[in-house]
């Protein structure tokens, strides 16, 4: 069966999904609200060189359902942990990933450490689980297991009540009201759940703690859902403009529009502005195009300008764009350092890590606006010929 209609036939379920070669062996593997929405996704035409080419390496797609996205966190770094798969680590570059650590000792907190720290935790003195790839995806779970059941990041028996303690997170080890015992009953139920053991644990909490067995089942992770890794393509960049500024013979200046509708080139939609600022300034000649452009309300807004450049024109059409009404997010890339993707102030993380999901397809935007300039100048040169 063709990787495609595997893909189909997969739950709308959380779950996991592993991307197996020609022997059976684990390429990727990854983790989903909606598995089928997910991995079709895969498919799409604009999707990062890396994952195209463990695509195209991959004959088959197995996949495990989960009760709750929480599970399918803790899930996929378990089944990363135990295959390596090849883009797994290879989708990382250079950043770390992030493990979760429980201390061995008498009133253990959880950790949150990244791969150079776990030196520091040897396996004889810690729980060590992981790899994880967001830091503030492990504290969401950390936070909706902790109002189940309580652990403490207080300082054992200090004598006053701390501010977790008063709002029912801390079981009071700060004021003696939990046992070591009893403390590590909790961490060990914890434990439990981030090795995968689910119904051992729940399993416990029946007997330990009725109401907090019966709260896990009904846990609500929602806020795991809105904080999903990002996917391979989405259509929230659904429409991307990118702008270059070209010259004619060193005299005339042109700026061109090239535009991309659901990762593809949309030929139609394309746009030559000549350029009618006096001065040789590329800045003031990129932003009049930009203003121009802006003027033709009928002409769909787009959900994300690129801009060929770094960062003196991004800055420049930034501050441009404040003084307008376009809420569109805007990058840059820079061919000075490679290609690099640049940014405006205060741009957010989750747009930046978007974006970078993209590169390729920007990068052929990029692209796609200067051939388009060279094309119209060199017919200009046949008619003046």
């Amino acid at each position: 069966m063709e990787l495609v209609a595997q893909a189909k036939k997969l739950p709308l379920s959380p779950g996991v999904y592993i991307w197996l070669d020609k022997n059976n062996k684990p390429l990727y593997v990854g983790r989903a609200t909606s598995l089928r929405r997910r991995v079709l996704q895969y498919f799409r035409k604009d999707i990062d060189a890396r994952i195209a080419e463990m695509v195209a390496q991959a004959r088959k797609i197995r996949h495990q359902k989960t009760d709750t996205v929480l599970e399918s966190v803790i899930l996929e770094a378990n089944l990363i942990k135990k295959y390596h798969a090849k883009y797994n680590i290879k989708d990382r570059d250079d950043r770390s990933f992030i493990y979760l650590v429980f201390p061995k000792t008498d009133f253990p907190e959880p950790v949150i450490v990244r791969e150079r720290e776990l030196n520091k935790f040897p396996p004889a003195r810690a729980y060590v689980f992981g790899p994880y790839f967001s830091a503030a995806t492990i504290k969401i779970i950390l936070k909706l297991i902790r109002r189940i059941i309580p652990y403490s990041t207080c300082v054992p028996y200090y004598g006053k009540p701390c501010f977790d303690y008063q709002i029912g997170m801390c079981p009071g080890t700060c004021v003696g009201a939990i046992s070591k015992e009893d403390y590590q009953k909790n961490i060990n139920n914890i434990i439990l759940l981030f090795k995968g053991e689910k119904k051992k644990m729940i399993k416990n909490l029946a007997r330990e703690n009725p109401l907090a067995a019966e709260a896990f089942k009904h846990i609500q992770d929602v806020t795991l859902i809105n904080r999903e890794e990002i996917p391979v393509y989405t259509g929230a960049l659904n429409r991307i403009e990118a702008y270059d500024i070209s010259h004619f013979s060193g005299k005339e200046t042109y700026g061109s529009m090239a535009v991309f509708k659901g990762g593809a080139p949309d030929k139609s939609q394309y746009r030559l502005f000549k350029i009618k600022t006096t001065s040789n300034n590329d800045l003031e000649s990129l932003k009049e195009m930009v203003e121009r452009r802006l003027k033709h309300a009928e002409w769909p807004r787009p959900d994300i300008i690129l801009i060929d450049g770094g960062k003196p024109q991004v800055d420049f059409i930034y501050k441009f764009l404040l003084t307008t009404n376009v809420q569109a997010p805007m990058v840059g890339i820079s061919k000075l350092h490679g290609d690099r993707l640049v940014f405006p102030p205060k741009a957010k993380k989750t747009f930046k890590s978007l974006t970078e999901t993209i590169k390729t397809t920007l990068i052929q935007a990029r692209d796609e606006a200067h051939r388009f300039a060279v094309k119209a100048h060199r017919k200009k040169r046949e008619r003046i010929g």
